[in-house]
């Protein structure tokens, strides 16, 4: 406890901000891979300081906090509801706090519908908002790439061999799974504009503002996940083992604030694409968080037929001309 009051009130005094104004500090629920806090200031102010771990990761997991101050740099941009960048300090991400709670309190159907549409014009007004290139703003992986295939190509390939390295759980031998992927490649030639994607959108991250009485969206968190890419990832994590395709409201608010949400042949190869990258990631991260018997044979039993889906389905469309 100690630790964490010394360390927080040293990234104040990085904000500007006198160290002996904080009067509060807990540790905020939800985080899967980072520490978050909450401090409280003497003035009653609330701001969120994240601070990333030092244990093993996957290959594209360092520097993660660059890339989430990146994220909030664009929704800020693009006027969505997102937490401020306070300061980025090292490991260390100090931010506004954002109303409302993670989306799970009971909803009508009604009330959903609205969220989501709201939720669609978002996200088409975050993906006008463009970067310098292609991939994680973190250089994690390299430097920002002049085009999408190479770009995340880069990406698949590293968390395949992130799951080699670790001997992670797959539904199939890493190699057959990038033989698959690798007869989607030309589809991504199609993306040229390198967007702000989230591609970590599951209800975890969307907050819920009921100050008002009616329900709205308050915030899109835990943006360390962002890179520069094709808008079309972020359907992922909006139906987590799902399909966007039947989200209605969503489509209907990304759509109506100009976004283009039809797959056609070559969209729904990148969907599925991108379904892959993400589900491998779910299973390849579960050997170094070290999750217990019963979180790793959900991810095996839920996560692994949904890899195994979306290969099919890449296989099942490249296959036909």
């Amino acid at each position: 406890m100690t630790d964490s009051w010394e360390q927080a009130r040293r990234i104040l005094r990085s904000a500007g901000i006198p160290p002996d104004r904080l009067a509060h500090l807990r540790p905020m629920g939800g985080g899967t891979y980072n520490t978050v806090e909450e401090l409280t200031l003497t003035d009653g102010s609330r701001y969120v300081l994240k601070t990333a771990p030092t244990a093993p990761g996957l290959a594209h997991e360092r520097q993660l906090l660059v890339s989430e101050a990146d994220f909030y740099g664009a929704a800020a941009k693009a006027g969505v509801a997102a937490p401020r960048v306070v300061v980025l300090d090292g490991d260390a991400l100090l931010m506004t706090l954002c109303p409302g709670e993670p989306w799970g309190d009971p909803l009508t159907d009604s009330e959903v519908t609205v969220l989501r549409t709201e939720l669609g014009r978002l996200l088409a007004r975050l993906h006008e908002i463009t970067g310098p290139g292609f991939g994680y703003p973190s250089g994690a992986l390299g430097p920002l790439a002049p085009d999408w295939r190479t770009a995340f190509t880069t990406m698949y390939d590293a968390v395949l061999d992130d799951a080699r390295r670790y001997r992670a759980w797959l539904p199939l031998p890493a190699d057959d799974i990038a033989r698959t992927a690798r007869s989607a490649h030309d589809a991504l030639d199609e993306v040229t504009v390198p967007c702000a994607v989230h591609f970590d959108l599951w209800w975890g991250n969307i907050l819920v503002d009921r100050s008002s009485g009616t329900p709205r969206i308050g915030g899109l968190i835990d943006g360390e996940r962002m890179f520069w890419g094709d808008p079309l990832a972020d359907f992922v994590s909006l139906a987590l083992l799902g399909d966007i395709r039947k989200d209605d409201a969503f489509l209907a608010g990304y759509r109506e604030a100009g976004g283009r949400a039809e797959l056609d042949r070559q969209a729904g190869l990148r969907y599925a694409l991108y379904r892959s990258y993400l589900y491998l990631i779910m299973l390849t991260e579960a050997v170094p968080r070290e999750f217990g018997a019963e979180e790793n044979r959900w991810r095996r039993e839920t996560v692994g037929p949904e890899l195994l889906a979306a290969l099919g389905e890449i296989d099942g469309t490249a296959s036909t001309t």
